[in-house]
């Protein structure tokens, strides 16, 4: 029988090569930060940084302090490596050179 006190969320994180999903109960009135902090995954990842880290529940962004519901995935996410614009007009200057050079 399940406690009516708590809920059972999941608390995910991605790396290039290793992905983690860890389930836990946590209390109905429980926000983000708080279940993050109880899963003990800011101890498996200490890289992780929920000051600068941006957090979400399924894909969503959201705040540290936004409430749960039961069965919500709440998703830490890495700040990104390069400038997206950047990546993007170095792969147009790749293909240019490429076109330049097949003519």
């Amino acid at each position: 029988m399940e406690n009516a006190d708590l809920m059972h969320i999941e608390v995910a994180y991605a790396l290039p090569n290793e992905q983690i999903i860890i389930p836990i109960e946590v209390p109905k009135d429980c926000q983000v930060e708080d279940a993050i902090k109880r899963s003990g995954i800011l101890e498996r990842f200490p890289q992780i940084d929920l000051s600068t880290d941006k957090v979400g529940i399924f894909g969503k962004m959201c705040k540290l302090n936004a409430e749960l519901n039961n069965k919500d995935r709440i998703e830490i996410y890495r700040q990104l490596i390069a400038d997206p614009k950047e990546s993007r007009r170095q792969k147009a200057e790749m293909e240019k050179k490429k076109k330049a050079g097949a003519e």
